[in-house]
């Protein structure tokens, strides 16, 4: 389903759903007793890979308090890849909605309500910070504790009032602590919301993907036929993002032609290497048509989503804007030049310490955020078009560089 449809159900549907909800609770709701004990938590995140990754910290939070085996994850089936490759929840307690269609996403919301009603939730943490559908699921799931953030001034979409623990967003701290930060408000009196006066928490340290022999020889073999030949040099990938959810975020295509014929030129023992989802495939492939180097191939639609982090560790540097590869290759050890330009590193880089963000910090961006639902009327991305070749190039060369003595040792 598209993000613009995706809004609209979410505006159209979700307003009169949550105001109904939040009519029933203060009719017919029951207050949460003092001495609760979550027992069955139960993350809600629909949409966004990238932001799963960040869950990390809150996963481990939840694990810590109740056990692996209690801590459940509701999410969009097209975005379950990340959360099982993660291993933090048991595969048969992630729950699925087939968001196909209207009706698909009605009759899978359905099934879900039901699974999590049979598997006994107590507990609901909605990641979503301001969507009205997530709201109403944790609602709908029967938890009887429920955290989530909630537009007390009019500053955000109106979601109705179905949490217990209503949170007020602060838009200065990182997603990752926020995402923690959700559960750390289970020790808190509800009552005592929205004040929350606890300092932040650290960013814990992050899953490390590992790939076996088998699946890295399985992808020199991808990347043998695409060449040609057996691969020699070191790998520098391009995620040019040809088919962006967010136009907003992109960088152009011609200016990762630019980039990669300088990195070329530059570095002769270096191969480039375009990726992207399988509908990215035929612009990717444009693309290294037009730089025409035997030393340039595609990679995008060629992998799967674990095939795509063994080819993140088999690389050196990774370019690419805001979006879910910059997160996913957070788990490998590649060094991660990421574009920034309508939404802010402050709140969405990876605490890796091998992301390296690049933002213009124009006076209009960042113009998507929480209280918007993560839309802008801009139609100029200038953000990204400040952002020129020439910085991003010198970063990458700065990175590479920067590997070339471990490498060699």
């Amino acid at each position: 389903m598209k993000i613009a449809t995706m809004r609209r159900l979410d505006s159209w549907l979700g307003v009169p759903v949550c105001f109904v909800l939040t009519l029933w609770r203060r009719l017919f709701g029951r207050r949460l007793s003092a001495d609760f004990t979550p027992r069955r938590i139960l993350f809600v995140k629909l949409a966004e890979q990238g932001s799963t990754v960040l869950a990390q910290g809150a996963l481990r939070a939840a694990i810590r308090r109740v056990g692996r085996e209690n801590v459940f994850f509701l999410l969009f089936a097209e975005n379950r890849p990340i959360l099982d490759l993660l291993g933090l929840i048991p595969p048969e307690n992630v729950i699925a909605i087939d968001a196909c269609g209207l009706w698909g996403a009605v009759k899978g919301a359905l099934a879900a309500i039901w699974k999590m009603r049979q598997a006994g939730i107590d507990t609901a943490i909605d990641l979503e910070f301001f969507a009205r559908s997530s709201a109403a699921l944790c609602y709908l799931s029967g938890a009887c504790c429920r955290v989530g953030y909630h537009a007390f001034g009019g500053e955000a979409s109106y979601r109705g009032d179905l949490m217990t623990h209503r949170l007020s967003f602060n838009p200065y701290l990182h997603t990752g602590q926020t995402f923690q930060c959700m559960v750390e408000a289970l020790d808190e009196p509800p009552e005592n919301f929205p004040m929350f006066a606890r300092f932040p928490p650290e960013h814990p340290a992050g899953v490390r993907f590992r790939p076996g022999a088998r699946e890295t020889a399985e992808v020199e073999a991808i990347l043998r036929e695409q060449l040609g030949r057996p691969r020699k040099q070191r790998l520098i990938l391009l995620n040019a993002n040809c088919s962006d959810m967010i136009p907003l975020r992109r960088w152009s295509g011609q200016r990762y032609v630019d980039l990669a014929r300088m990195l070329l030129d530059r570095f002769p023992d270096v191969c480039i290497a375009f990726t992207g989802a399988p509908d990215e495939g035929p612009a990717a492939q444009k693309l290294v048509e037009q730089i025409g180097s035997p030393r340039c191939i595609s990679m995008a639609g060629k992998t799967t989503l674990r095939q795509l982090l063994v080819l993140f560790s088999l690389a050196e540097v990774l370019v690419t804007n805001d979006s879910g590869p910059a997160h996913f290759a957070s788990l490998t050890a590649i060094d991660v030049v990421v574009l920034f330009g309508p939404e802010t590193p402050k709140l969405f880089a990876s605490p890796s310490g091998r992301s390296h963000p690049l933002w213009a910090g124009l006076v209009c961006s960042p113009c998507i955020n929480a209280f918007n639902n993560r839309y802008s009327p801009c139609t100029n991305n200038v953000c990204m078009q400040e952002i020129t070749v020439s910085q991003v190039f010198h970063e990458v060369c700065r990175w590479y560089e920067h590997r070339l003595p471990s490498l060699a040792a």
